[in-house]
This record gives structure tokens, C-alpha cells and sequence, in this order.
């Protein structure tokens, strides 16, 4: 009954597609008055007079009926540090400028208020189950076998991304995720061993949200979904698309299903460990894993629009799959 299950994302989906159809109150940024910068002081006795004739006001006056007050634009700021600039770089996005502001276009986020609430409860839940699992994970279980865990799951995904590369007009990227999906397959036992990557088979991941970017759906609201994390609507749709083809998912045993769905996510969370100690020492935190992630996914959807040869490396980073989430199983 993979279309019962599907049915709460659907709904959700259309909620957040029918709040976005409204224009979003308070929208535009608030100027903020900051005081200049103190002068050194000086003996005020040494000082020489000025006077009051000399000084000059360079302020543009206003236009007349005008009520705003502008203040002069303020061009200092505090320089990124290093974790965010590496953080910037692992996720496919340019690091923020001098000034502290990035160098693409403003992130599309005017639910900020409620996405930061979920993104407090998401850290949550990290810090209290997620995190502890994936340490345990990484000092309990060897490198070989962790690697072999995510070559397996990697591989499930394949029928996902064949699709998708299907449904976006790309058939000789379908027809060689298929060539790796077989290979993997076999020679690898059931894809714990990747003897396509050393075959030199490309490696893409795609999903339905990226397949909507690529018909036209470019521009969307960020949303951070509890437990699921950063998304906009139109991944939203996304995981709907993607949820009936998830192989672990048609899995009807719910023990096997739900430890499956579990060890992906603890492995899913082990490969983030590296950017835990950037994400801490970030001036805001949800700011830097917002621009990261919507920098990462605009890559990933400009790379599919260009063509085969003129394509650069895909960035293999995907979102919490929908299928890493245990659920239950409405209808059955």
C-alpha cells in the first residue's frame, strides 16, 4: 500500500504549496543602526578648534514627503573563519565574503521564524540519540565494514536515481547508473563492494526534487522538516515522488524494515561528523547549514541542466532519504 503511505507527505506538501502562494508578511530585511565606530581619544586640550563654519554635512538630504530615515550603508563586518569557509567549500558553495554576506542571491526563506524552532528541535534530537549512535557507531564498528554498510545503501538507491534520470531526459546517465546498479550488484554481493567505482562507472545520485528543479521549479521555500531537516517545498513534493520507489520501503516485515531504515540513518549521520565541530564554532549556526545546503542543492540542479560533457562532478551528497525514516505501515 505504497500509496496510503505516501498520503501524509501529500498532505504536507500541499500545505506548505498552499502557504507559499502567499505573500510573506515582514519579508523585507529591517535596517539595523549601528553606532560608528569610537575615535581614539585625544588630549582635548591639544585638539585644535574647528570651526563651526568648516564642517561639513555630507549627508544626502531627503526627498521631500519621505518619512524613512536611511542610514549610510555599513561595509564593516567580521571575516568568516576557517571552519566556515571549509564548510562553505565541502558543501559546493562559495564562501561568504569579507563583509560576512554571501555572493549569491539572498536565501528564500520567510518562514525563518518557524524553520529555526524546528532546527532547535532537530539539534535536539541530534545531540540526544543521533549524534551518541553515530559516535558509538564509528568507534564500535570497523572502517571496512562502515564503508561496506554505505556501499550498501548507496546501491539501493539506484532505482530512485534511474528514474529521475529518466524523467529529466538524460538516458545514457540512466543507462550507466543502471550498468553500476547490475555490477554492484553482483560482483559486489549485493553492493557491500564497488567494483563499478574502480571500473571507473560514474557515480550520480538524483531525486524528485532535483527532477522538478530541472523542469522549471527553480526557485523554493526553504522549510527545515522535523527529523527529516533542511528541505524547501518543492523537495517537499520531492519525497513524495521518491517514497513508492524505495526499495526498502516495500519491505513488509516491520522488524527487517525498521532496522534497516535505522542503520541508515545512523549511517547516514556518521558521514556528518566531520562538520560538527564547524556547524559549533559558526557565529549562527541554522544561518550556515541553511545557505550550505540551499548552495549544495542549487549545484546539484544548474549541474543537471547542462550537458554530458559540459557537466561537472556530481555532488553525491543527497538529503535524509525518506527512506532512512522508520514510519509505520498505514494500510497494511
Amino acid at each position: 500500500m505504497n500509496v496510503i503511505r505516501t498520503l501524509p507527505l501529500l498532505v504536507l506538501a500541499l500545505a506548505l504549496s498552499a502557504c507559499a502562494g502567499k505573500p510573506a508578511r515582514d519579508s523585507a530585511p529591517v535596517s539595523v543602526e549601528v553606532a560608528p565606530a569610537t575615535a581614539p581619544a585625544t588630549d582635548v586640550a591639544d585638539a585644535p578648534a574647528v570651526p563651526a563654519d568648516a564642517v561639513v554635512d555630507t549627508a544626502a538630504p531627503a526627498p521631500q514627503g519621505s518619512t524613512d530615515t536611511a542610514a549610510a550603508p555599513v561595509t564593516g563586518g567580521t571575516a568568516p573563519t576557517n571552519a566556515e569557509d571549509d564548510f562553505a567549500a565541502l558543501y559546493g558553495g562559495p564562501a561568504p565574503t569579507a563583509d560576512g554576506t554571501e555572493p549569491s542571491r539572498t536565501p528564500y526563506d520567510p518562514w525563518e521564524p518557524f524553520n529555526r524552532k524546528v532546527h532547535s528541535f532537530n539539534n535536539v534530537v541530534d545531540r540526544a540519540v543521533a549524534r551518541p549512535l553515530a559516535v558509538a557507531y564509528t568507534n564500535v564498528v570497523p572502517r571496512f565494514a562502515r564503508t561496506g554498510v554505505s556501499n550498501f545503501f548507496s546501491n539501493l538507491r539506484a532505482p530512485v536515481t534511474i528514474t529521475n534520470q529518466l524523467l529529466q531526459g538524460r538516458p545514457d546517465d540512466a543507462w550507466d547508473s543502471l550498468g553500476r546498479f547490475l555490477m554492484n550488484s553482483t560482483l559486489g554481493i549485493g553492493g557491500l563492494f564497488d567494483p563499478a567505482s574502480k571500473a571507473m562507472v560514474p557515480h550520480r545520485k538524483e531525486d524528485f526534487g532535483q527532477t522538478l528543479g530541472t523542469w522549471g521549479w527553480r526557485r523554493s521555500r526553504y522549510v527545515e522538516l522535523p527529523f527529516f531537516g533542511p528541505r524547501t517545498v518543492r523537495d517537499v513534493f520531492g519525497l513524495a515522488g521518491d517514497m513508492p520507489l524505495s526499495p526498502i520501503r516495500t519491505i513488509e516485515e516491520d522488524k527487517v524494515r525498521i532496522g534497516l531504515q535505522g542503520l541508515q540513518l545512523v549511517d547516514t549521520r556518521s558521514q556528518l561528523l566531520a562538520v560538527d565541530d564547524m556547524r559549533a564554532n559558526a557565529v549562527d549556526e541554522y544561518s550556515l547549514v541553511r545557505d550550505a545546503w540551499l548552495q549544495r542543492r542549487n549545484y546539484q540542479i544548474e549541474n543537471d541542466l547542462r550537458g554530458k560533457h559540459a557537466r561537472g562532478k556530481d555532488d553525491t551528497d543527497a538529503p535524509i532519504p525518506v527512506d532512512a525514516m522508520p514510519m509505520p505501515s498505514w494500510g497494511n
